[in-house]
């Protein structure tokens, strides 16, 4: 898988404690990866990385991201072979609760793991993931591809944008062009909305759905009609450690940038999401409110991942019903069996992803 490339190797993952950042980390443990972390705090309760046994399982350097001091020193220190780099205020209504954390968070953070990678005197490929949501949105019914305008209205968004032209100015003034002979090698990485087991941030349809489902809530939906290009976890990042794994290997990629999502076509109402929740959370008691069945929700925002099949030969491998199938299998079995058996769950479901891609061709499971 991804040409062993993780196997016996250091790597170092920000953000490593949150939702996409604890499946990484237990991806590259089974790998064989030596898993190091850079994360201020757990940040939710219930936390995947908690009930996972991660903190007994691994070094965590417990460090602000925005501490321009000792983020750059602890990177240097620990001399890793990659770097994902996960950590981020990831909330769209967070920041405008607080901007300017979320400014520095996703700007001055990003900032400082290029200045950790400057040190670095041994070879490194460091993988930077940012957002779809960098992209300026004007409502265009087709995907967004990586050469687009880049911006935002919402703090949040402008962030990741900004974000985005500091990793792109800092790997060119300091990271050489592709045909240098470099130490470091830089990849971006972009996409959103993505769902699975162990996602408990505020305010997200499906973790709010299985928390009311514990609990024996009514769950009432008014914006049945609003879409999404809903994902897995997993999806992105299989992308994101096959362009690590490729990106090591070879040196036009570098500083490129990729979006990884489902196919323009799979864009599903919040209708057909908790009806397939339904399906696997029994007992689900769910109102559906249609008097808003006409109501435009702005903001939709789709993904061209034209460049990552071309270049990497990436493509998904769950499609909708797989992928609502397993999240809200994992809520499922969370709530019922408790937290000691989640890891089992976690990677049971790991296995079934990476199985479900060697038998559907894609070229990082069978290499």
């Amino acid at each position: 898988m991804f040409n062993n490339a993780f196997n016996g190797k250091k790597v170092l993952v920000t953000g490593h404690t949150g939702f996409k950042g604890t499946w990484m980390t237990i991806w590259l443990q089974q790998m064989g990866a030596e898993v190091v972390g850079i994360s201020d705090t757990i940040p939710t309760d219930p936390a995947h990385f908690s009930a996972a046994g991660l903190e007994d399982t691994m070094t965590t350097h417990w460090l602000d991201i925005r501490d321009e001091e000792a983020v750059p020193a602890a990177i240097a220190d620990e001399a890793p072979d990659f770097v994902f780099h996960m950590a981020a205020q990831a909330l769209v209504k967070a920041s405008y609760d607080d901007p300017v954390g979320t400014y520095t968070t996703n700007m001055v953070g990003s900032a400082n793991v290029l200045e950790g990678l400057r040190r670095l005197d041994n070879q490194c490929t460091a993988i930077m993931i940012t957002s779809d949501k960098c992209y300026e949105n004007v409502e265009t019914y087709y995907g967004y591809r990586e050469d687009d305008r880049l911006g935002g209205a919402d703090p949040y968004s402008a962030s990741k944008a900004a974000a985005e032209i500091i990793i792109s100015s800092h790997t060119r003034s300091f990271f050489g062009q592709p045909d240098d002979e470099r130490n470091v090698r830089i990849g971006v990485v972009r996409a959103g909305n993505v769902v699975g087991g162990g996602d408990w941030a505020a305010d997200r349809l499906v973790p709010d759905v299985a928390r009311s489902w514990s609990v024996g809530e009514n769950v009432t939906i008014r914006r049945p009609q609003a879409t999404r290009p809903w994902q897995h976890v997993l999806e992105p990042i299989s992308g994101y450690l096959h362009l690590g794994a490729e990106l090591a290997q070879r040196p036009e990629l570098h500083n490129e940038a990729f979006n990884f999502g489902p196919p323009a076509e799979a864009v599903n109402p919040v209708r057909d999401v908790v009806v397939a929740l339904k399906e696997h959370l029994p007992g689900l008691d769910l109102t559906i409110d249609e008097s808003q069945a006409h109501f435009h929700e702005a903001g939709l925002l789709k993904l061209t991942c034209d460049k990552a099949l071309s270049y990497l030969q990436w493509t998904p491998v769950l499609d909708f019903d797989e992928t609502m199938k397993i999240s809200a299998d994992w809520f499922h079995s969370f709530y019922k069996d408790g937290a000691d058996g989640i890891r089992a769950v976690t990677d049971g479901q790991l296995d079934y992803y990476t199985g479900l891609a060697a038998d559907r061709g894609l070229s990082w499971a069978n290499s």
